[in-house]
């Protein structure tokens, strides 16, 4: 008998990409049992979720509950309809091929994994990867080169196509509500970690995602890089939730990379008050502060 997958995902208005999505889903060679869509967006996509040939049960959402709190929902949803296996996807990623499902599956098993994630690839290049992996201390974003390792073990880039055992979330928990976007899937990783619970990423199956290449400035080579996010917005929860991890998880080498490489960016830049700004939003993470989606960035 099949085990069943049920798909968690969110939307904030992309319909074009939901359309994507959801067409690539359907035709999956692993049956799907559901789509668990949250709709935080301003563009209700709630026909597109009636006109699908994927099973969708659609959610919509009048609090934009971030992705954190998008994916919450969705994976509680997608958990109660009693699928074995959550299957996260954010609106504007999408499968790469219709085997990626019954790969990741396969995967699981041989290795004897709970936890199993694709790589990441861009739209535009899918022989570059969205996000970079380190190799050997440097940071690549050759798929080739990443591709051939097969599987790395205890290093995924959460949550676009995790496949998760349901039974995961009651000894991890949920995607942290209170920090909204940008730090929620590291977060989750580290859960994973200390629970004791293997996992990784599969190399030879891919996902197709917006990259974040011009967020990744580097400091001392391909050695030592830190990620700027291009917007206000997406900075604050980023830097504030890095701060609040650093300090939750005791990570000594992320807060020495921190201190050294976000400084050594902005003065080169001669970007002083981008350095004020990023320390004390880093600061009040470490402190435990601005929880929630500020309205103004403020403290």
């Amino acid at each position: 008998m099949q085990e069943t997958v049920a798909v968690a995902a969110v939307t904030f208005d992309r319909p074009d990409d939901v359309q994507t999505l959801l067409e690539a889903l359907a035709r999956q060679d692993h049956p799907i049992a559901s789509v668990a869509l949250v709709d935080s967006g301003t563009q209700d996509v709630s026909a597109l979720a009636e006109q699908s040939s994927a099973p969708v049960n659609y959610i919509r959402s009048a609090t934009n509950l971030g992705g954190a709190g998008g994916f919450s929902l969705a994976i509680l949803s997608a958990m109660a309809s009693g699928a074995e296996w959550i299957w996260i996807m954010d609106d504007d990623a999408h499968p790469e091929d219709t085997a990626v499902l019954s790969k990741l599956l396969e995967s699981a098993h041989l290795r004897n994994l709970d936890v199993v994630v694709p790589l990441i690839v861009a739209p535009t290049d899918s022989t570059r990867l969205s996000f970079p992996f380190r190799i050997q201390g440097r940071t690549t974003h050759d798929r080739d080169q990443v591709e051939n390792l097969g599987f790395i073990p205890d290093i995924a880039q959460f949550f676009n196509g995790a496949l998760i055992r349901a039974d995961v979330f009651f000894r991890v928990g949920l995607p942290d509500l209170r920090l909204f976007i940008r730090g929620d899937e590291t977060d989750f990783m580290l859960r994973l970690r200390r629970a004791g619970i293997p996992f990784g990423t599969v190399t030879t199956v891919a996902l197709s995602h917006p990259p974040g290449w011009a967020e990744v400035q580097h400091v001392i080579g391909d050695r030592l890089h830190v990620l700027v996010p291009e917007t206000p917005f997406k900075r604050f929860y980023f830097f504030r939730n890095r701060g609040h991890l650093t300090r939750r998880y005791i990570r000594v080498r992320s807060f020495v990379a921190d201190v050294v490489g976000y400084p050594v960016y902005y003065v080169r830049r001669g970007d002083i008050r981008g350095l004020a700004s990023w320390a004390r939003t880093y600061a009040a993470g470490m402190r435990g502060r601005s929880f929630g989606p500020p309205s103004d960035f403020g403290f």
